[in-house]
């Protein structure tokens, strides 16, 4: 039970921090992308949505991440290009460029790196440098584009660099709680403060803090008991210890809780789409806690003035079935 105290401790700590409204903040408001090359920023537009950056031209970037809604897709998990549902359930791309890793498993440090592991992974868009580049070559478009910005043809390292460009391009400020740290009154309701109130005080800012509200940390999940089996430790959390092979679980990236309540479903598997149920997850097996139900109410209400606006609108969630 080591690791587990020493999360506890971690939680401890940070309600003794936060815990009170006259508290250091653990949370920065959301800033607008700026000082970033606009050329760049469309050319990139353009390839995130080109399904000719997949073998077969099978599906694009926006596929998955659908930006006129949460930025992924709605779906339990994401269909790969062999017809099969991908490992993890798909996260947001939007602020993902202020996460400090990338993926659920934050294997990746950089944008660049990310993308290029996506596009040559077997599973998912299934591509080959040659093929990819010789396609874009072809576009007289592109050739012009790539010519004006980079001085030459499309080549690798300028298709990753505008990609990254436009995803740095993908924040999601002037949310109604980055309005409420900006010091405007009103902002976001009594209630919904006091559900922040809960969650300082219940130790979430321990892993979910900075601006991002998390994606800085990895930590185990079912550090308490199995996320997914109410019976907790005394049921199927011994199992799940057992097939991991490790106390406390298997390690994630912490993600991101910017505009949560618009990207269900939740966690790694995709196992809810409902944001109650996900926090009634988190404080049983991550804090050791059963919230009761109004403390949940109130932390949910809270978690939903977490969305931002992108072009100018707030963001809505995806349409796409939840499979």
């Amino acid at each position: 039970m080591a690791r587990a105290w020493m999360v506890l401790l971690i939680c401890l700590i940070a309600a003794a921090a936060f815990g009170e409204p006259g508290g250091g903040e653990p949370v920065t408001p959301i800033e607008p992308s700026e000082h970033l090359d606009a050329a760049k920023v469309a050319l990139g537009r353009k390839l995130f949505h080109d399904p000719r950056l997949s073998r077969g031209d099978a599906v694009a970037c926006s596929t998955c991440h659908q930006l006129q809604s949460g930025g992924a897709d709605g779906r339990v998990q994401s269909i790969g290009s062999d017809g099969r549902p991908l490992d993890f359930n798909t996260l947001t791309v939007f602020n993902a460029s202020g996460n400090a890793s990338l993926n659920w498993k934050g294997n990746f440090r950089t944008l660049e790196e990310q993308n290029e592991s996506v596009l040559r992974n077997t599973r998912i868009m299934n591509a080959n440098w040659d093929e990819l580049l010789a396609k874009l070559r072809n576009d007289s478009d592109y050739r012009k584009d790539f010519s004006v910005i980079y001085g030459n043809s499309p080549a690798r390292v300028d298709v990753l660099d505008a990609l990254a460009t436009f995803e740095r391009s993908l924040v999601t400020p002037n949310s109604r709680f980055d309005r409420r740290l900006r010091g405007e009154r009103g902002a976001i309701s009594p209630e919904e403060e006091q559900g922040y109130q809960l969650f300082k005080s219940y130790g979430c800012v321990a892993c979910h803090q900075g601006a991002n509200f998390g994606g800085n940390l990895s930590q185990p999940f079912g550090i308490f008991d199995d996320p997914f089996d109410p019976r907790g430790a005394a049921g199927a959390g011994r199992d799940h210890v057992a097939a991991t092979g490790a106390e406390g679980g298997q390690v994630y990236r912490v993600p991101s809780l910017r505009n949560v309540a618009v990207t269900p479903p939740y966690f790694h598997n995709g196992y809810t789409s409902s944001l109650p149920e996900a926090v009634e997850i988190m404080g049983r097996s991550q804090l050791g806690r059963d919230l009761s139900i109004d403390d949940v109410r109130l932390i949910v209400q809270f978690l939903n003035t977490l969305t931002g606006e992108y072009e100018g609108r707030p963001l809505v969630g995806s349409d796409s079935p939840a499979k």
